[in-house]
């Protein structure tokens, strides 16, 4: 049962008292709630502040609610499936077009307009309020009542406290207002939670997967059906994938999800104890999607697929998306508002929030046990985005930034009792989007064709590479030309090297392509600069980054993004370290991938790759926690036989005596091109050495053929 308090004067009642209802949970109740708001919203259009600035914004967020109630009234009642592509479209444009790029300058979603309108104050407060109501968007069409309902009363109980202060001739206080964003937070915490995690996990209904197998793919009215913003990029790329025949989209469906059985098989891992998994991808790719739900329905295996909402109530500071999703309208938008949650954040927030982890936990805890992991379609090309500083965003406290680091660590650690990492798997496989220009069909054809690359000549070429650097105690890598890289990475000992191994052979499995050979580095004696002079890390573009190790630790990093360098440090904490002091070298691995980096160049898209591909296009160093976190002391073997020691850093190892401190629930690659790679060099105990590349080139006897693709 809860408790739901409407002011008097947000829903218009005669006298001074707050009315309290109790409702029970159910799907007539939260209609019964839903009808009394939109009513109330409709009853505002002969009501206005005195103060015309706060009377306007009240009134432009009540009509946008009302449109999103036509359009839930609009899926329900059949209209949907009478109207035309152009009405659909038309419809999407209209919901969407407050935030994007060419009015974004004068939208209460925009902070700076917000705070030039009201003051920094309730500037922030109404443009945070704003984007959490944009938000209802998809759960409009996904006919979600909770969402809906609360969010309407949320925005009807603030419009309250304004004409209630109103009446006294003054506005209400900051800090009532904001409370009342937070209890808003706080006491649907856990509702909000197991919602989310019911949609990962629990296989019986699922929105999008039901609209994926039940829809005519080849009618696109169907990709207006859930919500997101359409653009010509996600129609494209429906359209492409409607004209391969049934034997290509097998093709690809098949690379994907047998990446998902394989990444559980070569790992020891028992797929068969797991009856769920989470597929993850965007708008466009449903004929895909479809027939890889159909290759993971006959390994019996049911799939999921979240919603992937940004809501200012999660604890967060990245606008980086995860689940379902189409397109962007804004991403300065939603990098606008990645740390709105620095209105709420403190200590009591943080526990609420852990508290709510743990009961959506034990509220599905053998529904989690099933769960497999996720398998993810990543997509490229699109137009890559430097943000801007919007001085006027909402940042994090240096106190709020190490709550939000705990709290990465500590939810983590609460998720794993349920989802057990060392029985999970995932897979992850890239494809480009049309944005990518002119040679878009083409490239996604290389792209099938790297995607599906000989696996055991790169098993056989790359267990040569590893042959060598299990010689070594370190490993030296330089940049060349404006890269100056020069890194040592310290090796763990091999006791036995007839039985042991220091980097796993990575085929395409749960990281699609082929193409690395990985470890995790002692950290003790790695040192050094890392610099890359142009590349993306989850869509976001750093021009210049340097960083910094000592005793394989971040001490120092900047970039030439910004006009200052403490923007630059700012933007890295926040992207890179997750706002964490420093972060360790988790992983260091050699990219064999050649043919990926000459498509690439070729194209002219290096800039475009995602990590997937282009961390197989050369040497690459992540930041935080290691390749087996969590799982740790699983044992995992090399085709070889070999057993993978090098699977903890002292770091990692804390994880037996101080938890806590053992991990990071972050890992960020950042890969060095061949064209900026000097040489990457074995160094034994004894001071002999090997090289393995030399001006980004493959030299190790036994690796030219890698070299081919770079010589055609």
């Amino acid at each position: 049962m809860s408790i739901i308090v409407f002011r008097k004067n947000g829903f218009n009642m005669s006298n001074n008292e707050e009315l309290i209802y109790e409702f029970e949970s159910g799907k007539e109740v939260l209609s019964e709630r839903y009808q009394l708001a939109v009513e109330r919203l409709n009853s505002m259009a002969d009501e206005h502040l005195s103060d015309e600035k706060y009377d306007k914004y009240f009134h432009f967020v009540r009509d946008f609610l009302l449109m999103v109630d036509e359009a839930y009234s609009f899926v329900q009642d059949g209209s949907f499936d009478k109207a035309s592509m152009d009405e659909l479209a038309a419809q999407n444009k209209k919901l969407y077009q407050d935030i994007l790029p060419e009015n974004y300058a004068n939208s209460y979603g925009n902070p700076t307009f917000a705070c030039q309108v009201f003051g920094d104050d309730f500037g922030h407060l109404l443009s945070a309020l704003y984007y959490e109501v944009r938000g209802l968007i998809v759960y409009a069409f996904k006919g979600d009542m909770f969402n809906l309902t609360t969010m309407l009363e949320l925005f009807l109980e603030v419009y309250g406290q304004f004409v209630s202060a109103d009446q006294a001739g003054k506005i209400p206080a900051y800090e009532e207002v904001r409370k009342t964003l937070y209890w808003y937070g706080s006491d649907y915490a856990e509702e909000m939670r197991q919602i989310g995690f019911a949609e990962m996990v629990v296989s019986d209904t699922n929105f999008v997967r039901d609209i994926v197998t039940s829809a005519d793919l080849t009618d696109l009215r169907y990709l207006y059906r859930f919500g997101e913003y359409v653009t010509d990029n996600e129609i494209k790329t429906a359209q492409h994938l409607n004209s391969l025949t049934q034997e290509e989209i097998d093709k690809l469906a098949t690379t994907f999800t047998e990446g998902y059985r394989i990444g559980f098989a070569m790992t020891g891992k028992d797929i068969t104890i797991k009856k769920t998994a989470g597929l993850h991808y965007n708008l466009g790719f449903e004929r895909m999607i479809k027939k890889a739900i159909e290759n993971l329905e006959a390994i019996d295996l049911k799939s999921t697929i979240s919603l992937a909402p940004s809501s200012i109530f999660a604890i967060s500071s990245t606008s980086a998306r995860g689940g379902f999703y189409g397109a962007i309208p804004n991403k300065q938008y939603d990098y606008d508002h990645k740390e709105d949650v620095a209105l709420f954040l403190d200590s009591n927030y943080v526990t609420r929030k852990l508290e709510a982890a743990r009961a959506a936990g034990e509220m599905y805890k053998k529904e989690a046990r099933l769960f497999g992991g996720p398998a993810v379609i990543e997509v490229f090309g699109e137009k890559p985005f430097s943000p801007s500083t919007n001085e006027k965003a909402l940042r994090l406290s240096k106190a709020q930034q190490k709550m939000l680091s705990d709290y990465r660590v500590q939810n983590s650690l609460i998720m794993n009792n349920y989802i057990i990492n060392k029985e999970r798997s995932f897979t992850i496989i890239s494809f480009p989007v049309p944005e990518i220009g002119d040679n878009f069909k083409t490239i996604f054809d290389e792209t099938v064709r790297i995607n599906t690359l000989d696996y055991k000549l790169y098993q056989t070429i790359q267990q040569k590479i590893i042959d060598v650097l299990d010689e070594g105690s370190y490993v030296i890598v330089k940049g060349m030309g404006d890269n100056h890289t020069q890194m040592k990475v310290m090796l763990h000992e091999l006791r036995d090297k007839a039985k042991e191994t220091n980097f796993e052979n990575c085929v395409a499995d749960v990281n699609i392509p082929v193409g690395e050979v990985f470890t995790s580095p002692v950290l003790k004696g790695t040192e050094g600069t890392l610099h890359v002079t142009g590349v993306y890390l989850e869509g976001l573009y750093y021009k210049n980054l340097e960083i910094k190790f000592e005793d394989g630790c971040i001490v120092d990093y900047n970039c030439s993004n910004f006009d200052t360098a403490e923007e630059g440090k700012k933007y890295i904490n926040d992207n890179i370290l997750f706002n964490h002091k420093t972060l360790p070298i988790g992983e260091f691995a050699i990219g064999t991938n050649t043919t990926a980096y000459v498509v690439a160049r070729k194209y002219n898209i290096a800039d475009k790759l995602p990590i997937l591909i282009a961390e197989k296009t050369g040497p690459h160093f992540a930041v935080g926690d290691t390749c087996y976190s969590y799982e740790e002391d699983t044992i995992t073997y090399n085709p070889d036989g070999k057993a993978i020691i090098a699977r903890d850093n002292e770091i990692s190892i804390k994880r037996k005596t101080d938890p806590d401190k053992a991990y990071f629930s972050c890992h960020t690659d950042i890969t060095i091109p061949y064209d900026e790679l000097g040489e990457i060099t074995v160094v034994r105990e004894d001071g002999e050495t090997r090289t393995i590349i030399k001006n980004g080139r493959f030299v190790l006897e036994g690796t030219e053929e890698l070299n081919k693709p770079m010589d055609e």
